[in-house]
């Protein structure tokens, strides 16, 4: 017998979001290492609030709702929002009850700024790196840097001159018509009005030049972890500049350090043995000597280190096509290194999650 397409909602519901969840959802395994990584920033959200006056958001939640937005490929606040008042995952993940009302979407970004003006990202990031070590996931041996070009907030119509010779308008509209053909724009002379702090930069040749950052990691080979992240202004030499300094303080025992054909330059070498890491970089004999030599590419250790220092990519590829950073949604350096740096940690969580299977 047909059954009868009833529109009508009941009126009362007992039971609640975490009982709607599925037991097997992944996102179940994730939360009790987010909250567990949360607790022990406790200290650091109270002393960033005042003790009176009215109560805001709580930081817990809005970091909830921040790694949703990353894991979710939620483009926007407003959208983030709308996914929370009617989405019963959702509203369990950040800690909602059924009848709580849903922030608005300015209320949202307006308490997210406390954050984002503090190194809470960094914090989050380290406590994620270090429940990581306690479970045994890491190499303390190996390692593998890379950087990738982070597209800026910002249009190639506001790299303008610095000088502030800038064309005017049609008289039909407000947007300039701007013809760019034959012009030479560079750093030194041109600048970004939408992002000054973003940079024209190319990842390799053939490409089309773009405004934007250099994000950096270094990935400990047994795994393919984050330990470590820098975003720098996009320059020919910040890729090897911030390798140098992740991979400082890396213990006193000699590790190695793998990495594409860009790292094989004299001075890089040099500076990386005499912090006592030897350099398993790739050789780049096109045109040019490599800075190395038999005495390091014999070894058995040299080739497994080509090998793994390729899942790097797999790390890029997942912080810009679930996460977002192909083209960021925040200006200026230091907001683009948060989301940097949060997603990689939401990056290490997912990975987490699926090394540890059933046990996680």
């Amino acid at each position: 017998m047909r059954g009868e397409d009833l529109q009508q909602s009941a009126l009362f519901s007992y039971l609640s979001p975490e009982q709607r969840v599925p037991k097997d959802h992944p996102l179940r395994k994730l939360l009790p290492r987010v909250d567990a990584a949360l607790a022990r920033m406790s200290r650091r959200f109270t002393a960033m609030y005042a003790q009176g006056g009215r109560p805001s958001i709580a930081p817990e939640k809005l970091l909830r709702a921040l790694l949703l937005q990353i894991l979710y490929s939620v483009r926007s606040e407003r959208l983030l929002m709308e996914r929370l008042d009617h989405d019963l995952l959702f509203r369990w993940f950040v800690g909602l009850n059924m009848d709580d009302p849903v922030w608005d979407a300015t209320v949202y970004s307006k308490n997210r700024e406390r954050l984002l003006s503090s190194d809470v990202a960094g914090a989050f990031f380290r406590q994620v790196v270090a429940q990581a070590r306690q479970l045994g996931l890491l190499s303390d041996e190996h390692f593998t840097v890379d950087g990738t070009l982070i597209e800026a907030w910002a249009s190639q119509k506001s790299f303008k001159p610095k000088a502030g010779d800038e064309a005017e308008p049609p008289a039909e509209g407000s947007n300039p018509e701007v013809n760019f053909r034959g012009e030479k724009r560079r750093n030194d002379t041109h600048q970004s009005t939408t992002d000054p702090e973003a940079r024209l930069y190319k990842k390799a040749k053939g490409q089309e030049a773009k405004l934007g950052y250099l994000g950096h990691v270094l990935m400990e080979n047994r795994h393919g972890l984050v330990v470590n992240t820098r975003l720098t202004l996009a320059t020919g030499t910040a890729e090897r500049e911030a390798a140098v300094e992740m991979v400082r303080r890396r213990g006193k025992r000699r590790v190695t350090l793998g990495g594409d054909k860009n790292y094989d330059t004299q001075d890089l070498v040099k500076q990386l043995r005499q912090q006592r890491v030897t350099p398993h970089v790739a050789q780049n004999n096109t045109h040019r000597s490599s800075a190395l030599d038999g005495r390091t590419t014999r070894h058995a250790g040299y080739a497994v280190s080509q090998r793994k220092r390729k899942r790097v990519e797999e790390i890029f590829g997942w912080m810009k096509t679930i996460g977002l950073m192909r083209k960021v949604r925040h200006r200026g350096r230091e907001l683009v290194e948060w989301m940097f740096t949060y997603t990689a940690a939401a990056y290490n969580l997912m990975r987490m999650t699926k090394l540890l299977g059933a046990n996680a």
